[in-house]
């Protein structure tokens, strides 16, 4: 599978050291162009390649790192998403109830990304300690998967395995998503899973 992550910042970057330290390809892009992407990125070695937008979106997986608050207009940049798994990574900060009318934040990004098969994973750790080593002693630090599509569940734990994390698939979106969805009781939960002894 090819890899890109779409945003830049505190969760994009995080995102990336991962890639680098499990060595696995990726592109990164924001909407502002390769230039901007900050040094501290383009710095992480030859498997973290900054792109342009349209390059990044030719990936096989999408890991969508901007806020969610510009979910929807960066959708608009494709009329359809098919063929794509999207990781949803954002979190809903910055929305009235008004505006998310009951729905989870995926629900959002699916209706934006039609076609795409839409999984939730990597929000419920902070940026920061996202970004670091998913090993921890003898443990590996835990990230939850819910998904929709068999076929993105498998491919998004896959994902989770190689750059070091224990992945825990919470279930479908529309029966356990509200467990990562602000303030669902799983976001920033930091845990380990260690090994038994």
């Amino acid at each position: 599978m090819s890899y890109a992550i779409i945003g830049s910042g505190k969760v994009g970057t995080a995102l990336a050291r991962q890639f680098a330290r499990a060595g696995i390809s990726v592109s990164i892009a924001n909407t502002r162009g390769p230039a901007s992407i900050p040094s501290a990125v383009r710095e992480l070695g030859q498997a973290v390649v900054p792109a342009t937008v349209e390059a990044a979106l030719e990936a096989e997986v999408l890991l969508l790192a901007i806020p969610f608050v510009a979910v929807e207009a960066f959708a608009k940049q494709r009329a359809d998403w098919s063929g794509k798994i999207v990781i949803d990574a954002t979190n809903a900060y910055g929305v009235t109830p008004e505006y998310m009318a009951g729905r989870l934040s995926s629900d959002i990004v699916a209706a934006a990304f039609r076609g795409a098969a839409i999984a939730k994973a990597f929000n419920q750790l902070p940026a920061a300690v996202l970004a670091r080593d998913a090993a921890v002693e003898n443990g590996r630090r835990v990230v939850f998967i819910a998904s929709n599509d068999e076929k993105a569940t498998v491919e998004v734990k896959s994902l989770a395995l190689r750059l070091g994390f224990s992945p825990i698939v919470v279930g479908r979106i529309d029966e356990s998503g509200r467990l990562l969805h602000i303030p669902g009781p799983l976001v920033l939960h930091n845990l380990v899973e260690y090994p038994f002894t």
